[in-house]
């Protein structure tokens, strides 16, 4: 019997980038997909799942919630449940651990991370496709591990050197995921900063010089490991006081030149955002107004 997988992620892009990986990976899975939690369980009232990978941040049923409802279940104890959030934080993986996570992934994530931790539940509940575990890749750094908290596997050790951006040349089926919230209002001249996060722990400050409740355009200085079209990233925008506003989940939409020389050390990038939480679009429109 095929191995079922269900992905649950507000934005399309994320659910579709990972259900290229898994197809690529793994011969023969059948994949459903679901907004939010409400629609997860709908789905599996008519068919069984051998793993669910969920989001936390969704609106309507947060993953939190959907982790809670599944493990009430007949059997639903059984299931690997794994966790994916843009939160990375201590306290936020011991809570997932709290109500019954299999394990955790931190956006961004790489194709290998994502891949070594779905083999890794697949194997732990007898199902591992015996194929595709050899031509999985198990290189990468973990940013969080469930075996790392509870005292089992160490994590890796931090490599010298960047690793190779494992989504430079790949493409996703769908780029074009709406947020529920339409802006009202064109891009906003905006001076204000924020932090990119790439996977490998990849971190670029940007100085932000327009912002919409669907992008955000800024400089970042130019580096031997910058990202790649299509790479996903999660903003961290500061506040006036220093402390992080908002986590927004977003993909590299453009890259080019800051200035128009060959030698600049400017590099003008623009996200477009994934996000369909209501709540982090109110919070940016506040932030937007403000500025």
């Amino acid at each position: 019997m095929a191995i079922r997988i269900l992905v649950v992620d507000d934005a399309t892009f994320i659910r579709d980038m990972i259900k290229k990986q898994l197809r690529d990976k793994i011969p023969g899975v059948e994949i459903i997909d679901a907004p939010d939690g409400n629609r997860a369980l709908s789905q599996m009232k008519n068919q069984t799942v051998d793993m669910i990978l969920s989001d936390w941040e969704m609106p309507n049923m947060t993953g939190a919630e959907l982790l809670t409802a599944v493990r009430a279940m007949p059997n639903g104890g059984d299931i690997p449940f794994i966790m994916i959030s843009s939160r990375g934080d201590r306290d936020h993986i011991v809570k997932a651990i709290h109500l019954g996570v299999s394990d955790y992934l931190s956006k961004p994530f790489s194709a290998e991370e994502l891949l070594k931790k779905v083999f890794k539940q697949l194997k732990a509940a007898g199902k591992t496709p015996v194929a595709s575990a050899r031509s999985a890749s198990t290189q990468g750094i973990a940013f969080a591990s469930v075996d790392v908290l509870t005292g089992g596997a160490k994590p890796a050790p931090k490599p010298a050197a960047p690793a190779a951006n494992p989504f430079a040349n790949n493409s996703a089926s769908a780029l074009g995921a709406k947020p529920a919230v339409q802006a009202v209002a064109p891009a906003k001249t905006v001076k204000g900063k924020a932090q990119l996060r790439f996977s490998n722990n990849r971190t670029f400050g940007v100085v932000i010089r327009e912002m919409s409740l669907q992008l955000m355009s800024g400089l970042m200085q130019r580096n031997d490991d910058l990202p790649g079209l299509f790479e996903q990233a999660v903003v961290d925008i500061e506040t006036g006081d220093g402390d992080s506003l908002a986590r927004v989940n977003g993909y590299v939409h453009s890259l080019q030149a800051g200035e128009g020389r060959p030698d600049t050390n400017v590099v003008k990038i623009v996200i477009r955002f994934v996000d369909n939480d209501a709540e982090k679009f109110e919070t940016l429109s506040k932030y937007i107004a403000q500025m």
